[in-house]
């Protein structure tokens, strides 16, 4: 199969797939199956799990979950103006998540992964993460990570 028809298939397993079967980072529109590329700077990042579970129907079945918020461009995500309609739902419905973005605005620009339950924050070198990392409390399951544009693992398959 090609690659345009193993993303296509991908799609029928979840939103998220069509991605990493290109393996590049990319600007993701529609449920997930459209993507354009881009190379955004490969920062690095402190990843943390707050130890719960966030069922995605949960977050998007709220009834206070905007609905009209105005798509955002390539452009305009590049220039890092980020935001996550789902943040506020689930920092109001899951404590620990709440707790875990609360810890980590602490030290650097937060936010919520997608639907949840994971927070991250970018840091520019390896070491600022690490320090952070350092100081992560028990209860939060927390690493750093390297962004990249290109995965190895798609690089190594082709």
């Amino acid at each position: 199969l090609s690659i345009d028809e193993l993303a296509t298939l991908g799609l029928t397993l979840g939103a998220d797939v069509p991605v990493f079967v290109r393996g590049h980072a990319a600007f993701a529109e529609g449920v997930g199956e459209i993507l354009t590329p881009v190379n955004p700077p490969e920062k690095w990042y402190l990843v943390a799990h707050p130890g719960v579970s966030i069922p995605t129907p949960v977050i998007f079945k709220d009834p206070q979950l905007p609905r009209n918020t105005p798509k955002r461009s390539i452009d305009t995500l590049l220039k890092c103006e980020f935001s996550n309609d789902c943040e506020v739902i689930a920092r109001k419905r899951f404590r620990e998540v709440d707790a875990a973005l609360s810890w980590l605005l602490e030290y650097a620009p937060s936010r919520l992964t997608g639907t949840g339950a994971c927070v991250f924050a970018e840091f520019d070198t390896e070491s600022c993460a690490r320090q952070v990392l350092e100081q992560a409390p028990e209860w939060l399951n927390a690493f750093v990570a390297k962004g990249v544009n290109l995965s190895p693992l798609h690089r190594e398959l082709l």
